[in-house]
């Protein structure tokens, strides 16, 4: 979703190196984050995430460990969760030997907002920083612990060094007075959202739109065009520089008004017949209409999940109605994670711009009229339904626990080996001119798994204008016994080609490009034999390809892990796959125990305010805070308000400290857990 990089662990990782390493070259720190396995919104503080090992180390560690060896981001942020019943910012194998030994983190670990779970625990396990202050709570903590042995100072001593480290990087990098150049930014903001468009249909070329001749009248539909939704809601949150809208950027172009109509309201999605009448009349004295529909803040923010892939109703709504009068208007989906799309078959164009940032309305223009070639892909696959995708049957689970049932198959993985049709795959993305992919090559034929294989394509652009595409390298094992995904992204490289010319691509290929998890050897191992290198514009739309012979220097039986009759459910999948309980407590290694939800006798300082609020006494203390919250509310925005009211149900009781600003102490909290238990 717009909180995430790709469904793509390789991608991930890419996309986050790239992106730390351009903002830490200004002498400005990131934060990588949520460490890990952070994957819902329902429960999150508390939830218990039940993931197998090799799917831990393959999809939801190995972007952090690219983003991390590739670019060190000055922090890491663990998430609120626990993963297989270790809350993250505790949890010693994760921040220490894997983060920190493993993959050489230098930097700092810092909690989630209110993440902390124990705090001596957490400096035992690689722990720094503690987000918010706990007002004193943990500080005595520390300070006891190291007092009566608990805990070795020389701990305490190297989070110090690692804090102090970072804090004098801050300082070496201030500049007192610094200015940037915001007309620069913003011409940046416009080109980096023209160049992530994704062109998803494009039939009979509608577009790009030619310079309008005189007398043509164009139409702009729906309120985004004048309310943009521009950035996920949630803490994510920034002020833009300034803020072009789609209507405003189409008269700075073009000189004139265009027709418009909302179509809609983005602030409720009860669909509006004679707003749907009024469209319907502006796009047929229309020559070209453009239609932007998408998700409101309502449909999707932190704090809460999506329980369905559709777009609001009057959208989809006024999209069939739009479309039956002007079946050339172009659609634009403006949202920032997959949508649903019953109408496409009936559009000719559709535009895929997420959320685009502050300049996303001109930047929509530079596309629609060719200034600017598409070419943006998917870094998602785009399902027909949600109850067509691998996890919908456990997802988000709860309340306490979610088990991670699909292992491996995740994304286009599931999809691919599954054979379940879907909306767009993965990478997919259209360009306004055509390219021809020729001549695959490979450094070795065979080669040993420590050597680096070098793949090379041509790629010619067989159009008549300039373009840019997204060339993607795949790797299928034929050779492992173990389940493997169909096929997985190893390397994508965008090329730039004038008309007729023809660029060589290159790839470099190592041992990680072929390798699995392999949890007896708990280690990546690369099995020997065949493995068949795939080249193409997107997951299903495959190229040129070759073979090649690879010889593994370890010294292991892969025999180990032959999993077909023990788990044969994750080796034959077919679309509606389903994954029993017994069979993943076999992958995942053992009995996997849910904790129950907190009653009378049972609650302590993890239970939750919504687990508390059933009670008598938790009543009476939920009551008390929904007051106070009420008076917050009118500073709130409304998008804000059902974030901000499932972050206090679903809050742990132990952060009542935090939330009040150090007036109510763990004490405090201790009696009300001892109450509540009466």
């Amino acid at each position: 979703n717009f909180e995430y990089f790709s469904e793509d662990p390789y991608m991930t990782g890419e996309l986050a190196a790239a992106m730390i390493r351009g903002v830490q070259e200004k002498g400005i720190g990131t934060s990588l984050k949520h460490f890990a396995v952070n994957n819902q919104e329902h429960n999150r503080m508390t939830i218990d995430a039940f993931v197998d090992v090799r799917a831990l180390r393959e999809i939801y560690l190995t972007g952090f460990e690219k983003a991390v060896q590739i670019a060190q981001p000055w922090t890491v942020m663990c998430s609120y969760n626990r993963i297989n019943s270790v809350y993250a910012c505790e949890h010693e194998e994760l921040l220490t030997g894997l983060l920190k030994k493993s993959w050489g983190h230098e930097g700092i670990v810092v909690t989630d907002w209110g993440a902390m779970n124990r705090r001596v625990d957490s400096l035992k396990a690689g722990l720094e920083v503690e987000m918010p202050t706990s007002y004193g709570a943990t500080d005595a903590e520390i300070v006891s612990a190291v007092q009566s042995g608990l805990l070795d100072e020389a701990v305490l001593d190297e989070a110090v060094r690692r804090i102090l480290r970072i804090i004098l990087m801050s300082m070496d990098a201030a500049r007192p007075g610094y200015v940037y150049d915001k007309k620069a930014q913003h011409t940046l903001a416009r080109r980096a959202a023209a160049e992530s468009t994704v062109l998803l249909k494009n039939d009979g070329n509608v577009l790009p739109f030619k310079d309008a001749e005189e007398g043509t009248t164009f139409a702009i539909i729906g309120e985004f065009a004048k309310i943009p939704r521009y950035q996920g809601a949630g803490s994510s949150l920034v002020n833009p520089t300034q803020l072009d809208t789609a209507f405003d950027a189409f008269v700075n172009r073009m000189g004139f008004e265009p027709l418009y109509a909302p179509g809609y309201s983005v602030k409720n999605d009860q669909a509006d017949d004679e707003r749907i009448r009024e469209a319907c009349r502006v796009a047929e004295r229309s020559d070209r209409v453009v239609l932007m529909v998408g998700l409101t803040d309502r449909y999707e923010s932190e704090g809460f999940d999506r329980d369905h892939l559709n777009l609001p109703s009057d959208h989809d709504a006024l999209v069939r109605a739009v479309l039956a009068v002007k079946p050339d208007a172009v659609v634009v989906l403006c949202n920032g994670s997959p949508v649903a799309m019953p109408w496409v078959k009936d559009a000719r164009a559709v535009v895929e711009v997420y959320l685009a940032g502050q300049a996303g309305g001109s930047a929509l223009w530079d596309v629609l009229f060719g200034d600017i070639n598409p070419s943006g892909k998917l870094a998602e696959t785009f399902p027909l339904s949600v109850d067509r995708s691998a996890s919908h049957r456990w997802f988000p689970m709860g309340p306490k626990g979610v088990e991670y049932r699909e292992s491996i198959y995740v994304g286009y993985r599931y999809y691919d080996a599954s054979g379940e049709d879907v909306l767009f795959p993965f990478g997919h993305g259209l360009s306004y001119t055509q390219f021809e992919y020729s001549n695959i090559k490979s450094s070795h034929e065979k080669c040993k798994d420590d050597e680096t294989v070098t793949i090379s394509v041509d790629v010619t652009n067989k159009g008549e204008r300039f373009g840019k595409e997204v060339v993607q390298l795949y790797v299928r094992d034929h050779a492992s016994l173990i389940f493997r995904a169909d096929k997985a992204l190893k390397g994508f490289e965008k090329v730039s080609l004038e008309p007729g010319q023809t660029k060589t691509v290159t790839f470099s290929l190592d041992k990680r490009s072929f390798a699995y998890f392999s949890t007896s050897l708990s280690d990546f191992y690369a099995a020997s034999g065949t493995y068949e290198i795939l080249i193409g514009r997107s997951s299903v739309a495959i190229e040129q390809s070759l073979k090649l012979t690879l010889v593994s220097t370890t010294e292991y039986d892969p025999t180990q892990d032959d999993l077909r009759h023990a788990l044969p459910e994750y080796y034959d999948l077919k679309p509606g796959w389903d994954v029993s309980k017994e069979a993943f407590e076999t992958l995942y290694g053992g009995p996997i125990v849910h904790e129950p939800v907190s009653r009378r006798g049972t609650f302590h300082l993890n239970s939750t305010v919504s687990e508390m609020k059933h009670t008598f006494i938790g009543g009476l203390v939920y009551k008390l805070i929904m007051r106070q919250l009420a008076k917050m509310f009118d500073q709130v925005e409304e998008k804000q308000v059902a974030m901000v009211r499932a972050m206090i149900d679903e809050m742990p009781l132990r952060n009542f400290t935090m939330m009040a600003e150090g007036k109510v102490k763990r004490k405090h909290v201790q009696v009300l857990i001892r109450l509540l238990n009466l």
